[in-house]
């Protein structure tokens, strides 16, 4: 395979003198209608990815489609699942689709075959969460725990609490909330203080989430509500489980009822997926809610796999996007959701997209004379109608805006106002379930790894959040000099 830069690929090159799209005349009249039901593929999940109001006409399309062939995105996310170390700035291979499923060869880390630790590891969650619902595992008075608070902050917190969020109230109407869950991340202690107020502490369990076990944040909460929990009159090590990777200091602990692992080849915004996860949800809403977020993640993986750009919905959203953002110039894309379901879905897309593709380097360390990652925002709709939408309207910047959708809510109840029900003003598309939330997390998670290759970049390190840890714990140890001093000293730290 070849790893070149983009300016360096015939097909941008035409991309770069292919005719723009007029898109409010092309969707007008019946060439409208007839692009809306043409410009449109089926997704996992019962979903579908409609392209038609985007700048693209059938030109774009095929030079779309060489770019991604002259750059070998079928072939590079064809290594990636067979086990390629393509995350090279951490010399990794990068495995989260392999935790939803075999998509090519078997993959080692040395003897250890990947996908049965994987499996083994939602087994053992799936245990444990079988055992708290069904009494099994009692808290010290022999009661059922009735919450379960996961304790992380970015992947460790962002993924696991936009899934749980969409689907609490589908779980309520459907008789699957086993227990409420509620999330730690900031390490402001109003964040912690805020939760405890709320969770009856002596039926809660607390997922501790590290996978180095040495995060600074989360390490702090988690003393916070040991603390807690003593003051309380109770057990810490009773009320308390960690998902961590087999080698750190969490790992096996007695402070702990379980220890559940991960490992150094899913980067945290991408392990939703693994136990970070699973052991949320399935102590939330059952080991067979997981299995079918999974499902529909694992059947989006697969289609993923198709090199046909019109066939593979994730490939083109991201070539389109590639398009918007180094061709027409647009450095921000909208994420808007039209299900208060995903309230905090952007809030996770911002995190997978920005730290992946946030680069000015290529995978081999050099600067590139390109544009990236573009920013990403939103909001669901309809508030963000009565909140931002006057800019995307009729500001001076085009920004491009996704729009996520579903013809039936979660919970059934609507009412009709003005000859249309709720929802009918809100919205088309299915409905949000574990299954179709599986399908769109991997989409977006699909979309971010062929807009890093096309880049040529690696979506998978993090560099710049490591760089903040370093200066976070020299401002700790109070070994700064110059301005990180006197913003110490400004700060209070000093």
């Amino acid at each position: 395979m070849r790893w070149e830069n983009l300016t360096q690929l015939k097909s941008y090159s035409k991309l770069k003198e292919a005719a723009r799209v007029d898109v409010p005349a092309v969707m007008s009249g019946e060439s409208g209608a007839e692009r809306v039901k043409g410009y449109d593929i089926p997704m996992g999940g019962g979903l579908e990815f409609n392209y038609a109001a985007r700048p693209v006409s059938e030109e774009i399309l095929d030079i779309l489609q060489e770019l991604s062939d002259e750059q070998e995105l079928g072939a590079k996310y064809e290594a990636l699942y067979n086990g390629e170390r393509v995350n090279t700035g951490e010399n990794r291979m990068v495995l989260h689709q392999l935790c939803r499923g075999q998509l090519g060869n078997d993959v080692f880390d040395g003897d250890v075959n990947k996908r049965e630790f994987f499996v083994e590891q939602q087994k053992r969650v799936a245990e444990f969460a079988g055992k708290v619902h069904g009494g099994e595992i009692l808290n010290e008075k022999g009661e059922k725990f009735t919450t379960v608070v996961q304790i992380g902050i970015g992947g460790s917190d962002l993924g696991p609490r936009a899934l749980y969020l969409s689907l609490e109230n589908w779980a309520k109407v459907n008789d699957k909330l086993k227990m409420k869950a509620q999330f730690i991340s900031n390490v402001d202690p109003d964040d912690a203080t805020a939760v405890l107020y709320n969770v009856d502490i002596e039926h809660a369990l607390f997922i501790i989430v590290s996978k180095s076990g040495t995060t600074l944040e989360t390490l702090t909460n988690e003393s916070f509500v040991k603390d807690a929990l003593k003051k309380a009159g109770l057990d810490p090590s009773k009320h308390m489980l960690a998902v961590t990777s087999e080698t750190s200091p969490l790992a096996g602990n007695p402070e702990y009822l379980d220890s559940f692992y991960m490992d150094d080849y899913i980067g945290g915004r991408y392990s939703s997926s693994s136990s970070v996860g699973g052991a949320v949800l399935s102590l939330a809403f059952g080991p067979e809610v997981f299995e079918e977020i999974m499902a529909g993640a694992a059947e989006e993986d697969v289609i993923a796999k198709n090199t046909d750009i019109r066939k593979n919905p994730d490939l083109l959203d991201a070539l389109i996007g590639v398009y918007e953002r180094n061709i027409l110039g647009y450095p921000v894309t909208a994420v808007l959701p039209y299900s208060q379901a995903l309230s905090r879905f952007p809030a996770h897309l911002q995190q997978l997209d920005m730290e992946s593709n946030g680069k000015s380097v290529n995978r081999f360390g050099e600067p590139i004379d390109y544009k990236t990652g573009p920013v990403i925002f939103g909001e669901p709709g309809t508030n963000g109608q009565h909140s931002f939408y006057q800019l995307l309207h009729q500001g001076t910047d085009i920004i491009p805006l996704q729009f996520v959708g579903f013809r039936n809510s979660q919970m059934g109840n609507d009412v009709i106002i003005e000859d249309s029900t709720s929802q009918q003003k809100l919205s088309a598309g299915d409905q949000l379930t574990p299954k179709s939330l599986g399908a769109l997390l991997a989409h977006f998670e699909n979309k971010v790894m062929f807009q890093g290759f096309t880049w040529n970049i690696n979506s998978f390190d993090q560099e710049g959040v490591q760089l903040g840890k370093v200066l976070a714990k020299k401002v700790l140890s109070k070994n700064t000099d110059g301005a990180l001093t006197e913003y110490s000293k400004l700060l209070g730290i000093f």
